[in-house]
């Protein structure tokens, strides 16, 4: 069996994309019964964010479980397959490996560095494990994919390299002021009380907003977040929790939105959202931002040929075609390049004087013209449309964070004036930008090595049970051979019966160590997993002898796995 993965996220796909096939809960739920249940995968997990999906099993056939995974994906997710497939990537083994570990570092995230993906890998791996669809592999995965983020995290300066999604986004809003001058007395709205709300509002109290509002559809959630932060001992900050009906009374009282949920559809509209900041702008402007492309696009091509009475038209010619120099008039005709050459020159042609035709003319005609450019400069370059005045936005008067995929709050409050808009489109867009710090090349430099030791790990784990059936045949032959000693000599006392029996054992132990110890050494390297095979061929170990001991070991992990992720 190895370990594939199949996913998109916002490196591969467009968010529009992303948010279409965003998986909830439920969603997600199914998506594993139905992995495991396809013929490829014997374990599966599925690891879903605000800006990733993706699904990781281990497989029997390569092409076989790129096909089932994809498939799964599609159907689940709701994109067709044939849509979903060019934003799709595929990893398998080592490579899978080493994704994961880069991803639990925040090498992968939208903001490099951020650390609530541990918390979403912790997730991930828990509801696998209460589905009972993670096995050895994607335990053994899990698990050490959390503990390569944590070592990344505390070994190396990777947390200056980013920030939460949260505060990443909260800088955007701020527009380069800081978040805690900028923030500060404001009223916030929360609208959700996940992890991503909470982390939201926990951020929102410490940047030292005067006041935050708590929106969830279960009461109880948010009436506990609302609790939590009114009783930090590091904030002092008003919180209260509001049913949903109350969003868009709260919507005219406040001045920072943050909204996290789970909805499959908008939370807030546009038409929401200008209701509750006109009582503040008076009537509300909704400004055109596609209105300075639309009117340059119309502005009339201008043709070289109708400034200052050039009569060269270069309507005709290929757009981006240069017009200096002899490449500007090649294979015009004969007459054409006579007007241009005297328009240049600002004379007269007599056409009279010109009676030859021709190539040869022509090319006489064209040197002349690119001496004449070249002296006197007036072959006019095509003329760029005025640009189009846009009217100021004016001050925003209410900031909008969204941080849901699918989005919670209508793109079309982009156009409203007085609003401030940032999403997933919008912080990946700023986040391609952002500068990446130097501890980035340590953190790489942990995941390659963790990766290399976790291949090796799992290749000397996949051998284990071989070594451990051997020993068991080796300690049957001399259990076996004391018998038959037993029953040839009867006489033979307790005493030598022991020595005996201890020397038989020392010298199959002797035997014995060396090449189980080396076999082990051997099967860790890449290409060793041929060595287990080897190993009982040569002695004839029994297939079932070898699996029941490979079921004995699952079933003890399964045990400690039913204790809980670390």
């Amino acid at each position: 069996m190895s370990l594939l993965v199949v996913g998109l996220s916002h490196r591969s796909a467009p968010v529009s994309v992303l948010e279409r096939a965003s998986l909830g809960v439920d969603a997600q739920v199914k998506l594993l019964q139905d992995t495991v249940a396809a013929e490829p995968a014997a374990e599966g997990a599925v690891l879903a964010t605000c800006n990733r999906i993706e699904l990781y099993a281990d497989v029997d056939k390569f092409h076989a479980g790129v096909a089932e995974l994809s498939t799964l994906l599609a159907q689940h997710s709701g994109v067709g397959l044939e849509e979903l497939t060019p934003y799709l990537y595929v990893h398998y083994e080592d490579r899978a490996v080493h994704h994961l570990f880069s991803v639990a570092c925040g090498l992968d995230s939208m903001v490099v560095g951020e650390g609530q993906i541990l918390g979403q890998i912790k997730d991930s791996l828990a509801r696998a494990q209460e589905l009972h669809t993670a096995g050895r592999l994607l335990n053994d995965l899990f698990q050490q994919g959390l503990r390569v983020g944590k070592r990344a995290h505390s070994e190396t300066g990777i947390d200056r390299a980013g920030q939460s999604l949260v505060t990443f986004g909260l800088e955007q809003l701020a527009a380069g002021a800081p978040v805690e001058g900028w923030a500060r007395d404001k009223k916030a709205l929360v609208i959700g009380a996940g992890s991503m709300s909470s982390l939201a509002a926990a951020t929102l109290a410490r940047a030292g907003v005067g006041e935050i509002v708590i929106a969830n559809r279960t009461s109880e959630r948010a009436e506990r977040l609302a609790d939590i932060l009114a009783e930090g001992d590091d904030t002092d900050v008003r919180a209260r929790a509001v049913p949903m009906g109350s969003v868009p009374f709260e919507l005219t009282r406040a001045d920072i939105v943050v909204s996290c949920t789970g909805a499959t559809g908008l939370v807030l509209t546009a038409d929401a959202i200008a209701a509750g900041v006109e009582s503040r702008m008076g009537e509300l402007q909704v400004i055109d931002l596609d209105e300075a492309a639309a009117e340059a696009a119309a502005l009339p091509p201008t043709s070289v040929g109708t400034e200052d009475g050039c009569p060269l038209d270069l309507s005709a010619v290929q757009p981006g075609f240069s017009v200096m120099g002899e490449a500007a008039v090649a294979g015009m005709d004969t007459a054409t390049l006579e007007q241009h050459a005297a328009w240049a020159a600002g004379t007269t042609v007599d056409r009279r004087q010109h009676e030859r035709t021709g190539p040869e003319a022509d090319a006489e005609l064209i040197g002349a013209l690119a001496a004449t450019a070249s002296t006197v400069g007036r072959i006019p370059e095509r003329r760029r449309p005025e640009p189009v005045a846009v009217p100021p936005r004016p001050a925003p008067v209410l900031f909008l964070l969204d941080l849901a995929m699918p989005r919670d709050i209508d793109a079309a409050a982009h156009r409203l004036a007085g609003v401030r808009l940032v999403d997933i489109e919008s912080l990946a867009e700023a986040s391609a930008d952002a500068p990446m710090a130097a501890d980035v090349d340590q953190v790489r430099r942990i995941v390659s090595d963790e990766v290399a030791a976790f291949g090796a790990a799992q290749r000397a784990a996949h051998i284990t049970p071989t070594v451990v059936a051997l020993r068991t045949m080796a300690a049957d032959v001399v259990a076996g051979e004391i018998a038959r000693l037993e029953g040839r000599l009867p006489g033979l006392d307790e005493k030598h019966r022991a020595e005996i029996t201890q020397t038989v054992r020392r010298v199959v132990d002797k035997l014995l160590h060396a090449p189980t110890v080396r076999v082990k050494q051997l099967a860790a390297e890449p290409g060793g997993a041929g060595y287990a095979d080897a190993l009982r061929t040569l002695f004839d170990l029994d297939p079932e002898t070898v699996a029941s001991v490979s079921r004995a070991g699952e079933s003890t992990e399964k045990n400690a796995r039913n204790r809980g992720p670390a």
